[in-house]
């Protein structure tokens, strides 16, 4: 789902909605968002963050990434330095760089309902694998693939990772990853969504059949709403940008949302305007217009 349009002309604008009240921070998402194909951030988007913190407007980068893939956009934190990640399982201060990330709030996924949710999925979907993502480490089965161009802590069975003594067992559990080789991403979804029912959160952001399982009521928009709270800042004044399956509640929950030209159907029709995809920079322009109907 994330082929992109050919490169924009510069006189073509976002499709953008009514503004019920001017914005007072931006959230976006990053791959496929804000970031470019080539994970990089292009000299035009840094230029536009750092233009709207100037304006008063705050930026939050919200992902399913974990903390230590931060490091993308650890550079262009401005201000509070905070993020959200794991798709709202965690806010990290970024301030102190690669590896030294603060976890300033944690929402975690209890180990017995893990466990059920890994139970319930492997019962629906047999030949599904899973890893399991902490505040500081990452395990996986054996037979879960190398998806993540990193070296696991442990290799054990899920039911063994997420024992009361299993690996990890005092950190918090963030999320857990399920896999399937066969199954189509949105058919994968569908039927762990039916099998887990209200007992966990299932979503998805990859283009492959591989699901992302966190706490009941976690996602993007309820962690954002638990940091704009803080902030006295309403949903009406939040500008949202997402690409997939994992940004749909914070794209619905915020005022004005934003679905990239390389989105989801899903997420296209949970937005509430449009813009250009993510390669051609379509957060940018967003946030270019914006501060230009300011002036």
């Amino acid at each position: 789902m994330r082929d992109n349009a050919p490169v924009t002309s510069a006189t073509r604008q976002p499709e953008t909605p009514a503004a019920a009240l001017p914005p007072r921070l931006i959230a976006t998402d990053l791959d496929g968002t804000l970031l470019r194909d080539d994970k990089s951030v292009s000299p035009r988007t840094i230029a536009a963050l750092a233009a709207a913190e100037e304006a008063g407007i705050e930026v939050f980068f919200v992902t399913g990434r974990p903390a230590r893939w931060m490091d993308v956009v650890s550079d262009h934190v401005h201000g509070h330095g905070l993020a959200i990640c794991g798709n709202g399982a965690a806010v990290v201060d970024l301030h102190g760089g690669p590896g030294a990330h603060r976890f300033v709030k944690v929402r975690e996924l209890a180990r017995e309902i893990a466990l059920d949710a890994v139970r319930l999925v492997r019962e629906a979907v047999p030949g599904t694998v899973y890893a399991v993502e902490q505040t500081y480490g990452f395990y996986q089965e054996p037979a879960y693939p190398k998806l993540h161009m990193e070296i696991p802590d442990t290799l054990a069975p899920a039911e063994e990772l997420l024992a009361p003594d299993g690996a990890g067992a005092g950190q918090p559990i963030l999320k857990i990853l399920a896999y399937h080789p066969t199954l189509d991403p949105d058919a994968f979804l569908t039927v762990a969504r039916l099998a887990v029912g209200e007992h966990a959160t299932i979503t998805r952001s990859s283009p492959s059949a591989l699901l992302e399982i966190s706490g009941p009521d976690v996602s993007k928009a309820s962690t954002l709403a638990l940091c704009c709270t803080e902030r006295g800042i309403s949903h009406e004044e939040v500008v949202a940008f997402g690409d997939m399956p994992n940004d749909i509640e914070m794209l619905t929950w915020a005022g004005r949302s934003y679905a990239m030209g390389n989105a989801h159907p899903d997420a296209i029709a949970a937005a509430s305007g449009m813009t250009f995809a993510n390669n051609e920079d379509g957060v940018a322009a967003v946030i270019e217009q914006m501060l230009g109907e300011r002036l």
